[in-house]
Parts: C-alpha cells; sequence; structure tokens
C-alpha cells in the first residue's frame, strides 16, 4: 500500500523503533565545527588543556627515561624492565583502581594522581642533576608511576562523562584520544632534542613543569557545572571495596555490549595494537632504513590514528556492536595489505590507514562501554577494560616479537591481522544467532547519519481508524449537560428523535 504526501517523508529508524524525519537528518548532519562541540563546556576544555600538556610531558619523561637506563646499563634488557615496571600494577590492580575511581570523588582522585606524577619527575630530574641517579632510583620512580597510573586512567575516562552533555559523550573521548596523539607527535621529538641539547636531567624537569598545567585545570573546575557529578556520587554513596568490585566484574559479564567489547579490545590489543614490535622489524629486517626510518614509521601511524580521532569525532550517533564489528574488520583489512605490500611507499599509506582505524576501533569500544554503563559503575567497567587491554599488549608483544624474529616482519604482520579476523567473524556470527547483530542496507549520502534499512521485511497493514469493537474514552465534563437520557432498545440503532412542538400564548 502506497500513501502519496507532500513536504517530508517520514523514514523509519529500526535501531530505536520509531520514525525519524529525512529532512531532520539533513538539518542535523554535522559540520566542522561540530567536531569540536565538546570543547564548548568549560570544564572539559580545561581537562583537555591540561591532558595535552601533561601527555606531551610524559613522552618526553618515557623517551627520556629509556634512553637513561640504556645509558646506565647498555642493556637493552633493563629498558624492557623499566617498561614492565610502569605496566605491572596495571594489571595487578587495575580493577581497584575503578573501584577508587568509583569510590570517591574523580576530580580529587586526579589531583592525588597528578601531583604524584609530577614528584617523581621531580625526583628523577634532582638525581640526574646531581650526578647521583642510579638504576634503582629509575626502577623505583617508574613503579610509583605505574601505580599513579593503575588508578588515573580509569579515572580520567569515567570522569570525561560527568563533565559533558550525554549526546557529546563520544565526541569527548574522541577529543581525549586527539590529545594523547598529539603528545604522541610532539613528545618524543621534543624529548629526543633535549635528550641531544641540554640531557635527560632537563627532560625530567620539563615534564614535573607540565604537571602544573594539569593540577591547575583541575583546581579551576567547578563542579556545579558537571551535569553527571551528583548521579555519580549518589550510585556510588557507601559503597564497599569488595561488594564494588564483585558487581563490576559481574556487570561487564552480563551486559552483552561491554561484553564483546571487552573481549575485542583484548584480541586486537594482543595482536594488532602491538604494531611497534613489527614496525622495528620492517625498518630494520624489510626496508633497512634504520632508526630514522623506524621514527618516519612511527610518525605516520600517529598522523593516521590523529586523522581516526578526529573523524571519530564527527560522528553523532553512539556506536553499536555491528560498527564495532566493522571498523574490526577495516582494522585487520588493512594490516593484512600492510605485510604485502612491495615497498616503502607503498607500505606508508596503508600504514597510516592502520593508524586511523586503530583509533577509530579503540574510540568505538570505549564510547560503547562508557555510555552502556550506569553512572556508579563506570570506574570499574574502565578498570576491567583497561586490564584487558594492556593485558593483551602484554601477552600479544613478546608473542608477535617471536613471529617477528622467528618467521619475519611480514609473516608477522599478516598473522597478527588473520587471527584476530577469524575472532572477530566468530564473534559475529555468535552476536547473530543471538539475534543482536543483522545485516543492514544503508541509502543516505551522508557517512555520519545513516538511515538504515532492514532487509527482508515483511509488509504488515496499517490501521488508521480504530476498531468498532473499542470503546472510545470519554472525557469527564465539569459539570451535567441538561440532557434527556433516552432508553435504547437496541445497541446499534439511535434512538428517534421527539419533536418539540411550539407553545403559543
Amino acid at each position: 500500500m502506497t500513501t502519496r504526501a507532500t513536504g517530508t517523508v517520514p523514514s523509519t529508524d529500526f535501531h530505536h523503533h520509531r520514525t525519524t524525519d529525512s529532512t531532520k537528518l539533513r538539518e542535523q548532519r554535522p559540520g566542522f565545527k561540530d567536531t569540536f562541540s565538546a570543547l564548548r563546556v568549560r570544564n572539559f576544555r580545561l581537562l583537555v588543556s591540561g591532558l595535552l600538556v601533561s601527555s606531551t610531558g610524559g613522552w618526553i619523561q618515557r623517551i627520556a627515561q629509556d634512553w637513561l637506563v640504556l645509558t646506565l646499563t647498555g642493556s637493552a634488557t633493563a629498558v624492557g624492565i623499566t617498561t614492565a615496571l610502569q605496566f605491572l600494577p596495571t594489571l595487578l590492580l587495575g580493577l581497584y583502581g575503578g573501584v577508587i575511581a568509583d569510590r570517591f570523588p574523580k576530580r580529587k582522585i586526579l589531583l592525588v594522581t597528578q601531583i604524584t606524577m609530577g614528584t617523581c619527575a621531580g625526583l628523577l630530574a634532582v638525581t640526574a642533576f646531581t650526578g647521583s641517579v642510579q638504576v634503582w632510583h629509575v626502577y623505583s620512580m617508574a613503579l610509583v608511576l605505574g601505580l599513579a597510573t593503575a588508578v588515573d586512567n580509569p579515572t580520567r575516562q569515567s570522569f570525561v562523562t560527568e563533565l559533558v552533555p550525554r549526546d557529546t559523550v563520544r565526541n569527548a573521548i574522541s577529543m581525549v584520544s586527539s590529545t594523547f596523539q598529539l603528545g604522541s607527535l610532539i613528545g618524543p621529538a621534543l624529548g629526543g632534542v633535549l635528550l641531544g641539547t641540554i640531557g635527560a636531567g632537563w627532560a625530567f624537569a620539563l615534564n614535573g613543569i607540565t604537571f602544573f598545567a594539569s593540577i591547575s585545570a583541575l583546581l579551576r573546575m567547578r563542579e556545579s557545572e558537571m551535569p553527571g557529578f551528583h548521579a555519580a556520587r549518589k550510585a556510588s554513596a557507601g559503597m564497599r571495596i569488595r561488594d564494588g568490585l564483585r558487581d563490576g566484574v559481574r556487570y561487564a559479564l552480563a551486559e552483552p555490549a561491554v561484553r564483546w567489547a571487552i573481549a575485542l579490545v583484548g584480541i586486537y590489543g594482543m595482536f594488532c595494537i602491538s604494531l611497534p614490535v613489527t614496525l622495528t622489524a620492517f625498518a630494520d629486517r624489510v626496508f633497512h632504513t634504520g632508526a630514522s626510518g623506524y621514527g618516519v614509521l612511527n610518525s605516520v601511524v600517529a598522523f593516521g590514528a590523529l586523522a581516526g580521532a578526529l573523524l571519530s569525532a564527527r560522528r553523532v550517533r553512539p556506536s553499536r556492536l555491528r560498527n564495532l564489528i566493522g571498523i574490526a574488520c577495516l582494522l585487520t583489512v588493512s594490516q593484512v595489505l600492510a605485510a604485502i605490500q612491495p615497498s616503502l611507499w607503498t607500505f606508508m599509506p596503508v600504514l597510516a590507514a592502520m593508524g586511523m582505524a586503530t583509533l577509530m576501533f579503540l574510540t568505538a569500544a570505549q564510547s560503547m562501554v562508557q555510555l552502556t554503563t550506569p553512572d556508579g559503575l563506570r570506574g570499574r567497567v574502565s578498570g576491567i577494560y583497561n586490564l584487558v587491554f594492556i593485558g593483551g599488549g602484554a601477552i600479544g608483544g613478546p608473542l608477535v616479537g617471536f613471529l617477528a624474529q622467528n618467521l619475519g616482519a611480514r609473516w608477522a604482520l599478516l598473522i597478527a591481522g588473520l587471527v584476530p579476523a577469524v575472532a572477530t567473524v566468530a564473534i559475529g556470527l555468535r552476536l547473530r544467532r543471538d539475534g543482536q547483530f543483522r545485516l543492514v542496507l544503508v541509502r543516505t549520502r551522508s557517512p555520519w547519519h545513516q538511515v538504515p534499512i532492514r532487509l527482508n521485511l515483511q509488509q504488515s497493514e496499517i490501521q488508521l481508524s480504530a476498531p468498532k469493537s473499542t470503546p472510545l474514552p470519554r472525557t469527564s465534563r465539569p459539570f451535567n449537560l441538561g440532557r434527556r437520557q433516552h432508553a435504547r432498545m437496541d445497541s446499534h440503532l439511535r434512538p428517534a428523535r421527539t419533536r418539540r412542538r411550539p407553545q403559543h400564548h
């Protein structure tokens, strides 16, 4: 049955089972200004500005720290131990870090973690300036830095949802990811310059100074302008550590969107996020470019990731499992294509696409987890997310390195792309069997506002009027009308109306 209409044509949105106006969708098409819509919130601008400065300083310290350990010991194993000490607390205490993030005010927790990180950088700077620095000093500061990071990461990720309205959470998460990508672009280059000119001590000192920006930004925030502050505090009031940890794990296992998103992040963290391990083999053994070529390849990945963060910021609809699986498939395809590229000039564009797909995948997974989780559980679920992600990278890094050493860089990258692809297809088939993943046909010009049309639809009749058996609702009146009540002999016959005769005087 067809209907002819003028003006706008309503189109069915099968995601929410409601009708939407196609003209309204066109009017809401995001522009360039919508890429930075979360920056309209004052508190979020303060958070992003502080994170940009502190993340740049963190990358400077990481470069200087690794170089200092290598200078003191001459062993690459010692550098690996330093890196392991920074990630080990997250693997052991990451879940408790999420519980702390939900139990106490997040702004105060971030103040404590940022002050601790700045103090570690200052102590390393003092020992480097005085010439009394030893390896165990660096190890100790790396361990304390890892303890602070285990609490800082879930707190910061869940704190974003308290600063901005719910419809801009995805944009805010993308902006935070863009901030860290900018830090990863600026920090290593600036750290290398500082190491070559004035030494590691000044690099540590500069990192310590950068934490004043993040601490001052946190102090200038206004709790009265945080939309989700009171809801989060009310949801976590009176929570005990043991009960909170159990509730967070139980929710992450019971909610399908959170469970499968974290599972995909663990799989891709094990194989696809360990990209620097294979890039070293490509730069050394495949393209023979040395250390300078390795730096160029990392810069290409960072530029692609920055582009992916900006593209993710322009999406206005929340991510779903099928979107996450689609981005995961794009990541595996780009990784397989990169493994078979014959030259460096064809390898770099595909490498940029890998960086873009990686950042889009991580942003989609994190936004899905944050938007699905209730207010009082976001910190704990973020702790589980970080635990699985970093744990997958800790397991996958040596595994991918073993494959690159014994089978070659191309085979290592190829296997690291095919194994997650098989896992993604298996998860997609499982979701399709459970009725949570369906094929859609998209017919729209904009890639951001998609109006999906489900395949194999069945026609159903639309009833335009109420059935006769349904009684019409009676409206209560404030006063009684002076009408004569007629006794109806038959329910379907209208009573005869008596004609009133005029009275003559």
